[in-house]
């Protein structure tokens, strides 16, 4: 929620400004206007398209009435999630009333019951709970980004699946409610990212066994050579998602990048060498899953042909 800080009108005024000077600044470049009413000293570089969303999710809480409440795709923001492949064009508020519901150029506003203990404050924002969030967004989403997202809500802690059930028997009449049962089927908390939970997704489109997350690897003398992302147990695989998020924490340890690739190639090779086979795959290879599971089942081929030693412990689910 750290960033840059929004002005008001009524800020501007009190400061001796006045509309026409607000006009200029913005003409100007010098400011920006967020919507009607709110403004940011502007040019602000390097701000993602969640952090305008943010902003502009804030200013509009601020003009909204008490009665909204942020929800969707500016819950998931507002919390911290991953916003991948969500609409972040329109901010979306949420009234506890059954119609209603309005859009506009930069606002969704949903009609829907809300409980009390679905609503909660962050950084003086009226914002929906986590789990509240998660079956909104699984109900109006894709099953990639809510996947993406409810894994990400477990993962961090924010809810729980027993809240996530709790909460999508609440939702049982509302539309979307199906799709909303299989996200919270699905999700599972040991996913570290984005590109784990779309991995997970494309395995189990592509038919391959179960893989076991987040296992670990041990030799004949109890060494443990490693913790990988996807162990296929039953096909002699190890999986694993180069991600740029895995590579930036290995960087924050202030080892170098040459560092960096050689402990994975040794790693690697223990892996080898233990029997295993192993799969590396990229962002870039989740936009082609079927050539993806081919590599997958190519190199479980392989792995019929070696013999395992050691041993491996999964991590229990989130």
């Amino acid at each position: 929620m750290e960033g840059p800080q929004l002005i008001s009108r009524q800020q501007a005024l009190a400061c001796g400004m006045s509309d026409t000077d607000l006009r200029r600044l913005c003409h100007a470049g010098t400011w920006q206007r967020v919507r009607t009413g709110r403004y940011l000293r502007a040019p602000q570089p390097g701000l993602t398209p969640a952090g305008r969303h943010l902003l502009l999710a804030l200013a509009t809480s601020e003009a909204m009435s008490d009665a909204a409440v942020a929800s969707h795709c500016s819950a998931v923001v507002i919390h911290g999630g991953p916003a991948w492949a969500l609409p972040l064009d329109r901010v979306h508020m949420t009234r506890d009333r059954i119609n209603g519901g309005r859009k506009s150029k930069q606002l969704v506003v949903h009609s829907s019951r809300m409980e009390p203990d679905e609503i909660t404050i962050v950084n003086g924002i009226r914002v929906t709970t986590p789990a509240r969030t998660v079956i909104d967004i699984a109900r109006t989403e894709g099953f990639e980004q809510s996947v993406a997202v409810a894994d990400a809500f477990l993962r961090q802690g924010l809810t729980t699946a027993a809240e996530l059930r709790a909460h999508l028997l609440r939702a049982r009449y509302r539309p979307g409610c199906r799709k909303a049962a299989q996200v919270v089927s699905f999700a599972d908390g040991r996913s570290e990212s984005v590109g784990e939970s779309r991995s997970r997704i494309a395995i189990h489109r592509g038919g391959l066994p179960g893989a076991e997350l987040q296992a670990r690897v041990f030799t004949d003398d109890g060494v443990c050579v490693g913790r990988v992302d996807f162990l296929f147990a039953e096909l002699g695989v190890v999986g694993e998602f180069d991600g740029k998020v895995k590579y930036q924490s290995e960087l924050r340890r202030a080892r170098t990048p040459e560092q960096v690739v050689i402990a994975e190639k040794i790693r690697e090779d223990r892996l080898r060498a233990l029997g295993w086979m192993v799969v590396r795959w990229t962002w870039d290879d989740l936009d082609n899953p079927a050539q993806l599971i081919r590599r997958i089942r190519s190199a479980a081929e392989v792995a019929t042909q070696a013999s395992r030693r050691g041993c491996w412990t999964p991590t229990p689910p989130i």
